[in-house]
Parts: structure tokens; C-alpha cells; sequence
């Protein structure tokens, strides 16, 4: 090996155990003995996760101070892997100086000529997936209990009314009220559906055609809404990279400029462009309604804190925001050509 060749090796190394050193996740690096991984070095982070100092661990068996009891035959299964020249990862429960967390295991075999077999790295899941875990819990008891509620309030008022002998105007503007509370109900309950099934679904990359997607959820909100003035101004078809769930957040954009318009025939246009580039797909619902509250667009565009007194109305902008998101893409505000409100959904061209 010639000089230069040896100090370019040398300085590779150093480059590599820099990077090493500073990265956040946790890295042991190991050799096997007897089938078993023995620590040969381990970074800043790694000792920070686990609470053993680095000259505690050297020359120790990584298993027997990490690994739970009854994890064994999964890590084993783990390093034979490694050993066998694959790289692997799994989400496994490990003992730190903390007790159990979740980490995402990656094992990385070396073959490199190197003294060390391999290098397993550890990202921290643990606040992650718990946070995750009791959002879901939380959540659909949450919806339950206000779907449920929902329909006691609407059933009971309906039951109630009826048993009054004498409907006043003031009485059946109190139950009017109370049944749209009841819908109002009902309605941030399926949003709050509509969003787990978001947050919760594995990401693909996917292709639809706008086009028909629009059309189908015109169709319905024609059907449901016949007072309103619904118009498209579309091509014949568009792809872009999104999923089914982009439906949904149509859906509400065309149901939420209805509703909240007191005009006796509301008026929605829907409609698809491109940017210069060509890239990019651009979905347009205009409407001619009042507008979205200001701090309520800057809440959802992250230009304000959520606060106790501003975080949005409903859910249905957070189900749009995030669906759009989910696909890679943005959402934003603008003042219509009809007066009112124009959102625009931007996503790549599939």
C-alpha cells in the first residue's frame, strides 16, 4: 500500500468517527465473538441513551447490558443477520439507564477490511410512539362520546319540542339551535375521523386523476346542497400524486363554503391549473362567502401559535392542511374573483 493510499484510508477513517461522534442517534460499533457482539466503541449519544460510560462498555457483550430478558432470541436473530452480511432494522424495546424505551434498530455489517464486524444504530421512538399511541386512545374515545352525545341532544330535542303544546317562534329557534349543535357535533366527529385515518396511514406514492375525483365529490355536494351554485372549470382528466383521502379535504373545502355562506344560493367553483413550470397541479375552490378569519388562515399556515383563544374554528382546515401535506404538497389562501374565499391545494403532477 502506498503512502498516499494509506493516508487517504487514514483520513477516511477520521472523517467517518467525526461523523460518528456527532450524530444524534445512538451508534455502537462491534465485533463477534462466539456469535455474541462485543462493544468496540460507541458514541456521545449512545452513552447519553443508555447511561454506561464508553470505557464501561468496551470489550463487553452488548447484548447482556442492553437487551431485556425476554428480547435475547430477537437480537440474536438480529446479529445473525448482521453476521450473515444483511443489513436489517426493527422497532425493539431496549434497557436504558431510563428504563424500557423504543428504538428503531438498524444493524450495518462492515466489509471493509476494518476491525469491526458491524455498527448498530439506535433512534429513540419512544415519545413518538407513545404520544401516537395515546393521541389514538384519546381520540376515538373523544369521537365516540361526542358522536354518541350528538345524537341524544338531536333525539331528545325533536322528542321535546314535540311534547310542547305551544311551538313559540322563541322555542323553535331554541331547538333549531340546539340541533345545529348537534350537527356541529356530529360533523367534528367525522373530521376527527377523516384526520386519524390521515395521520395514521403509511405513506406510498400514489397517482390519481383529479379530475374524476372532483367530479364525484360535485356530484354529492350537488345532490346534498341544491340551493348552491356548484361549477367546475376542468380538463378532461390530470394526474397528481395524492391518494383517495384527497377526497375528503375537497369534500370539506365545497361543504364549508356552503354552509357558512347566508346567502340564500351560495356560490362554489372548482377548478384545476398548472404552474409555468408545468410541476405542479394547482386545485382551486373559490367561493363567494364571508372569509376565513385571518388569525384562523395564519394559524393554519404556521404564522401564528396555537392558543387557547386561537386555534381554528373546527377541524375541517387542520384535515385539509394535513391530507395536502401527507401528499407532499401545500395549502393556501387567496381573495376569490367571486368575493369570497379561494384555497388552493398544490400538488405534484403525477
Amino acid at each position: 500500500m502506498s503512502d498516499s493510499t494509506f493516508d487517504a484510508g487514514r483520513a477516511a477513517e477520521k472523517r467517518y468517527h467525526r461523523l460518528v461522534t456527532h450524530v444524534q442517534d445512538a451508534i455502537v460499533e462491534f465485533t463477534f465473538a462466539d456469535g455474541e457482539p462485543i462493544v468496540r466503541s460507541v458514541n456521545d449519544a449512545f452513552v447519553d441513551a443508555f447511561g454506561y460510560a464508553a470505557e464501561d462498555l468496551r470489550g463487553e457483550s452488548l447484548n447482556e447490558r442492553i437487551v431485556p430478558d425476554w428480547n435475547v432470541e430477537e437480537a440474536r436473530e438480529l446479529d445473525e443477520q448482521t453476521r450473515s452480511g444483511t443489513v436489517n432494522y426493527r422497532q425493539v424495546k431496549r434497557e436504558t439507564a431510563d428504563g424500557l424505551r423504543t428504538f428503531l434498530y438498524r444493524g450495518v455489517p462492515y466489509d471493509d477490511g476494518i476491525a469491526v464486524d458491524g455498527v448498530a444504530i439506535y433512534t429513540d421512538l419512544t415519545d413518538i410512539t407513545r404520544q401516537k399511541r395515546q393521541l389514538r386512545v384519546i381520540n376515538r374515545v373523544l369521537r365516540h362520546n361526542l358522536r354518541n352525545a350528538a345524537n341524544v341532544i338531536s333525539g331528545n330535542t325533536a322528542r321535546l319540542l314535540a311534547a310542547v303544546d305551544e311551538q313559540t317562534d322563541e322555542r323553535i329557534e331554541t331547538a333549531a339551535r340546539i340541533e345545529k349543535a348537534a350537527r356541529d357535533l356530529e360533523t367534528l366527529t367525522q373530521e376527527a375521523i377523516d384526520i386519524e385515518s390521515v395521520i395514521t396511514s403509511e405513506t406510498a406514492d400514489t397517482v390519481v386523476d383529479c379530475v374524476s375525483l372532483i367530479q364525484g365529490v360535485v356530484a354529492e355536494c350537488r345532490q346534498r346542497y341544491p340551493a348552491a351554485t356548484i361549477r367546475t372549470t376542468l380538463p378532461e382528466s390530470m394526474d397528481v400524486s395524492a391518494g383517495s383521502r384527497l377526497a375528503a379535504a375537497i369534500e370539506s373545502l365545497v361543504t364549508n363554503a356552503v354552509e357558512h355562506n347566508p346567502a340564500e344560493t351560495p356560490r362554489v367553483h372548482l377548478r384545476v391549473t398548472t404552474t409555468n413550470a408545468n410541476r405542479w397541479v394547482d386545485i382551486h375552490i373559490d367561493d363567494d362567502g364571508p372569509r376565513i378569519p385571518a388569525d384562523e388562515r395564519n394559524v393554519i399556515r404556521g404564522d401564528a401559535e396555537i392558543e387557547p383563544t386561537r386555534h381554528g374554528s373546527g377541524l375541517g382546515l387542520w384535515l385539509v392542511k394535513w391530507t395536502v401535506e401527507r401528499y407532499g404538497g401545500e395549502v393556501s389562501f387567496a381573495t376569490s374573483d367571486l368575493g369570497g374565499n379561494s384555497v388552493r391545494l398544490r400538488l405534484l403532477r403525477g
